[in-house]
């Protein structure tokens, strides 16, 4: 088995993602990425410079079963070991009031944000069983902690569902060496608020958490010692 540790990224050609696997591959992780559009991946490989060979591309859409299975198969057969996986992968619909929200949009919110996460839990939780070991981080949002109507209904619910997934990790895998951890953070600059009804000017972006500010509370997560756990983070920006 490869000595060198390996994390599984989704969402990995924008936002979060992006920056997680960047800030992952700079602690000498070989990190695969995964996102519905390869451009985007490619995006990413491209902004790891000299260290682009630590990454892998697979593009794909977390809410397919079947393709995440596959997928998870090839990453596992390429480096020997899972060690951490982060569910960054998250999506929202511009109709997102209730008395707007179709079904469709429901389920693809659901597809995306909750399935999608159950979907790459599930296909690593073998391999980190055999292990011993890994850790699992799920990137929530407090909207997940407390509902607020600018989330809309499918987002909110699709993130007390991940929440609950979290525990039930922990409360589950604790037993095999595996730990979980749900962050939760608030207004984060990231291309997601594009799909708000109203998405918001640059200069409140700019006292926003930023992408990289949550990647370094996903690295500690990470990188806490294996005898200790941060079952739940909340993380806002600054009042200003």
């Amino acid at each position: 088995m490869s000595t060198t540790q390996h994390a599984i990224v989704t969402g990995g050609g924008s936002g979060v993602g992006q920056a997680v696997a960047l800030s992952l591959i700079e602690r000498g992780y070989a990190v695969s990425i995964v996102g519905r559009r390869a451009e985007a991946l490619q995006r990413t490989i491209a902004k790891a410079g000299k260290l682009a060979d630590r990454l892998a591309a697979y593009a794909l859409d977390v809410a397919d079963t079947a393709a995440v299975a596959s997928a998870v198969a090839r990453m596992r057969e390429r480096n020997g070991r899972i060690d951490a996986l982060v569910n960054a992968a998250g999506s929202n619909v511009r109709e997102r009031r209730l008395e707007v929200l179709s079904e469709a949009d429901w389920q693809a919110v659901l597809g995306a944000n909750l399935s999608g996460a159950f979907h790459t839990v599930h296909a690593v939780l073998p391999t980190m069983r055999r292990q011993a070991s890994g850790t699992i981080v799920n990137i929530i949002s407090e909207a997940g902690w407390s509902a607020t109507p600018k989330a809309g209904a499918a987002y909110v619910a699709s993130k007390f569902g991940l929440a609950g997934l979290t525990q039930a990790i922990n409360l589950e895998e604790q037993p095999h060496g595996i730990r979980a951890t749900a962050i939760y953070p608030g207004d984060i600059n990231t291309p997601l608020l594009d799909k708000r009804p109203q998405p918001p000017p640059p200069e409140a972006r700019a006292n926003m958490l930023q992408a990289e500010d949550v990647a370094a509370c996903v690295l500690l997560a990470i990188e806490l010692p294996s005898r200790a756990v941060i079952e739940e983070l909340l993380v806002r920006p600054r009042a200003v």
